[in-house]
């Protein structure tokens, strides 16, 4: 349900229909004349919004610059062509519009009564017949001056969690290669002639016999093994670097336009 606050603002803003489809701008807000309360809008469809259709706002709700009525596109564009005589819908136009909408016209309540008026002046919003000074046809009254007001972006950080580091040992075998020295004994034979010197130990024994002289060799071989020994500590941290990052926003600024045979001076 729409309230009066709703009413000053509602002109301008962008009208959804079932689905959210867009249906077109609002264009022009019509009061109920028994209850003043809002009971028609008109909005902008067809090519280039060059049409304006009657909408009645039953259900309807309005949220920021968004208008949402509960009716299709086509039969928001398909609603009967009303001819305005002195911006005003009498009961018989009302009641056309409610049969396409599908609702029904009771002759009293919202929307109808003896007719719907347009909520185009300050007395036509807020009951009086004087006492403002000019009216916005968009908007509230306006006094006599208006606010310009504009967007600003602000920026900021938040954190969140980019990613994950982790260790994990595993274990590898490779082959390595040394070179190891060995000594091995090797036999061998060495002939001495029977001399004056020796002759005693040539001499012992039977004078001829058969004998056997044996030698035992030895030699090393290389062999391997492994020992276990701690070479470095690993561990996992974190470090912060800062970077310089860029973030768009798009924003809004109102302008203001004079028209008219207006000087303009600046207050001090």
């Amino acid at each position: 349900m729409l309230n009066d606050n709703d009413v000053q603002h509602i002109s301008g803003a962008t009208a959804y229909g079932q689905g959210g489809d867009k249906l077109g701008k609002v264009g022009q807000v019509y009061l109920d004349d028994n209850t003043g309360q809002p009971a028609f809008v008109t909005v902008s469809t067809g090519l280039f919004g060059t049409n304006e259709s009657f909408v009645p706002l039953e259900q309807a709700t309005y949220d920021g610059d968004r208008l949402t009525l509960p009716y299709s596109k086509d039969q928001v564009k398909d609603a009967p062509n009303v001819d305005l005589d002195g911006e005003h819908l009498d009961p018989a136009e009302e009641e056309r519009l409610y049969q396409h909408y599908g609702l029904t016209w009771g002759g009293t309540g919202t929307g109808t009564g003896t007719g719907t008026g347009f909520a185009d002046t300050d007395a036509a919003r807020t009951g009086n017949s004087a006492g403002t000074e000019g009216h916005d046809t968009s908007g509230p009254t306006t006094n006599d001056a208006m606010t310009r007001s504009e967007e600003h972006l602000d920026v900021g950080t938040t954190e969140h969690e980019a990613g994950r580091a982790r260790l994990r040992k595993y274990v590898t075998t490779e082959t390595e290669t040394a070179t190891v020295p060995v000594q091995k004994e090797h036999a061998v034979v060495e002939r001495e002639p029977v001399t004056d010197v020796n002759a005693g130990d040539a001499l012992d024994g039977p004078a001829i016999s058969e004998e056997e002289h044996e030698v035992v060799l030895h030699e090393e071989r290389a062999v391997a093994g492994t020992t276990v020994e701690p070479v470095e500590r690993v561990r996992l941290g974190t470090e912060t670097v800062t970077e310089q990052e860029q973030v768009s926003e798009e924003v809004r600024k109102e302008h203001i336009e004079v028209e008219g045979d207006v000087r303009d001076r600046t207050s001090d």
